[in-house]
């Protein structure tokens, strides 16, 4: 029995030095590395091993930390103190001088315009004595729900319910002319020109009843194009007839109105503009504007509208923006149209324009 008790104190010792050991090896472990057990790190960070949420919020959505949009106030906007603004006046309400020029069917020389200049109102202080401010613009604007009760032209194609063309009615000739269509001089025969009336989706996300005069020649185009981007909703401030701004562009453009036929010439030549053939149209144009590099006296950029200068960056993502990969892009190109933001000395971001062959 001694003999055990001796063994088993022997046997003790070795064991007990090891225990000790694997003891203060594991308190250095943990300690000195800062090591901690599965348990230990899903018990301090919960929202890691269980997946809760933290105070940090929802993860963003891609591009909208950055995005303009997000940041900035729509349309009634001045530039940063930063950005060098224009101290030109800006151009009258017909066309810019483009770059380039085409010829159209008739012979006669069409420039392929930009879309003109115009003044910032948009419900806000005008920038000059001349433009018209938004009150004044909703005073002419026609209520859509008087659309439905326009005279219908027999010859009237409808593409889908609240998309249709039209030759020009009585009731449309005698609205246009004097305005968008002189009185006299116009080489463009009514007879070359289409009514469209379409539906789309406003920046309130409402539903509403739009018009368009375009050549008869695109018009097909048209209903197409429109009718695909109100399925997809895509949001159109404003879509009217020139002639509810007594055809005056910038008053137009200033508020972000898309329009399409005007008979006007290009800015400083005797050439139509592809307006006036009704074979242009401007999308959006308070946010895709009109940009001529190194205009300036001082070498800068000439960005109309006043209030726009911001959208010129077309790096940055914003509501509105057309690019290459815009659903409005794709569409009026797949169609044959090209696009103002793909000039060169000039970019004219909202300009969509058809040659005819």
């Amino acid at each position: 029995m001694s003999n055990l008790k001796t063994l088993l104190k022997q046997a003790a010792k070795p064991l007990l030095f090891l225990l000790t050991f694997i003891f203060i090896c594991a308190f250095l472990a943990h300690y000195l590395t800062g090591e901690e057990t599965l348990l230990e790190y899903a018990r301090n960070n919960p929202e890691l091993a269980y997946g809760t949420q933290t105070d940090g919020g929802d993860i963003p959505n891609p591009g909208t930390s950055s995005d303009i949009g997000s940041q900035l106030p729509e349309k009634n906007l001045t530039a940063p103190d930063e950005s060098p603004l224009s101290e030109t006046t800006p151009a009258s309400s017909t066309d810019k001088n483009p770059d380039f020029s085409a010829v159209s069917e008739s012979g006669a020389s069409v420039t392929p315009d930009v879309s003109d200049t115009y003044t910032e109102t948009n419900g806000r202080t005008p920038d000059s004595p001349d433009s018209d401010s938004e009150e004044n613009a909703g005073d002419n604007a026609k209520p859509a729900e008087e659309f439905n009760t326009m005279e219908q032209h027999p010859n009237r194609v409808t593409y889908e319910e609240g998309f249709y063309y039209e030759p020009l009615t009585e009731s449309v000739k005698q609205r246009i002319t004097g305005i968008s269509y002189p009185e006299s001089g116009c080489t463009v025969p009514y007879e070359d020109l289409n009514y469209v009336g379409l539906m789309y989706i406003d920046f309130e996300g409402q539903e509403q009843t739009g018009e368009l005069i375009c050549n008869k020649a695109i018009a097909q185009d048209m209903v197409e194009i429109f009718h695909e981007l109100y399925r997809n909703d895509y949001r159109l401030e404003s879509v009217r007839l020139i002639d509810e701004y007594d055809g005056d562009d910038t008053a137009s453009m200033a508020e972000n109105n898309t329009s399409c036929f005007n008979y006007r010439v290009v800015d400083g030549t005797s050439n139509l503009s592809k307006h006036a053939y009704g074979l242009a149209i401007d999308v959006n144009p308070y946010y895709n504007p009109y940009v001529v590099f190194h205009r300036n006296e001082d070498g800068s950029d000439y960005i109309s509208p006043p209030g726009s200068e911001i959208y010129a960056d077309r790096s940055q993502s914003f509501a509105y923006k057309i690019d290459e990969n815009d659903l409005c892009y794709r569409l009026f190109t797949e169609h044959g149209f090209t696009w103002g933001g793909n000039w060169n000395s000039t970019k004219d971001y909202q300009h969509f324009q058809k040659t005819l062959k």
